[in-house]
């Protein structure tokens, strides 16, 4: 297996443990990453792209747009909203990222993007509420009084948006090789884990 692909739950670890895999297979890290490249490439503002990160636009224009273009970023495409453009485009790179070699990606649907390769080990990290509420508090800076409905919100918009553009569900199993509890197993052990897996699944 070359590649890792995190998909997460709001305050697991996935960008934690995602940046730790990255530094001890020595391979570039993707994640957040990803807006700043899709910004360059298409000379739009990160702060635009970032607003509308991991999120589903439930257009119908992309529905029609996908049924009569491959993926690649032609004219039509700059008359899609927002979240369909960083879609499209971050697709692109996260496709050009694994042609390059060994890497590690958080979220974006990358599981789903790169699921006709065989080089690559999907990952699925979730963990209890008082854990990813702990953490989340801790690492984001979220509000204590309201971290219930944050953490309820968040994975909302991540199941929508993978939902939206996928043909599977964001929680199902049969999507990775591997499914960890990060609260019960910790950080680290987690990272362990992954490892192992690494070098164990061969495709």
């Amino acid at each position: 297996m070359n590649i890792i692909t995190i998909s997460r739950q709001y305050g697991s670890g996935g960008r934690e443990i995602g940046e730790k895999l990255a530094n001890k297979l020595q391979v570039p890290f993707f994640d957040k990453e990803l807006i700043i490249m899709a910004a360059k490439k298409s000379g739009m503002s990160e702060e635009v792209f970032k607003s509308v990160d991991e999120r589903a636009a439930s257009s119908f224009l992309y529905s029609l747009w996908m049924n009569g273009y491959s993926y690649g970023i032609p004219t039509a495409a700059n008359h899609l909203p927002l979240n369909d453009q960083l879609f499209i485009l971050q697709t692109e790179l996260i496709k050009n990222a694994a042609e390059k070699g060994p890497c590690v990606i958080v979220g974006r649907c990358a599981d789903y993007i790169l699921r006709e390769r065989h080089d690559v080990l999907h990952v699925f990290l979730y963990a209890d509420e008082s854990f990813r509420a702990k953490r989340a508090i801790q690492e984001y800076g979220e509000d204590e009084k309201k971290i219930h409905e944050i953490l309820i919100k968040k994975d909302k918009q991540r199941s929508n948006y993978y939902n939206f553009y996928s043909d599977t569900r964001w929680n199902d199993p049969q999507n990775y090789h591997l499914c960890l509890n990060t609260g019960a197993l910790g950080i680290d052990n987690s990272l362990e884990m992954i490892l192992k897996a690494y070098k164990i699944i061969q495709p």
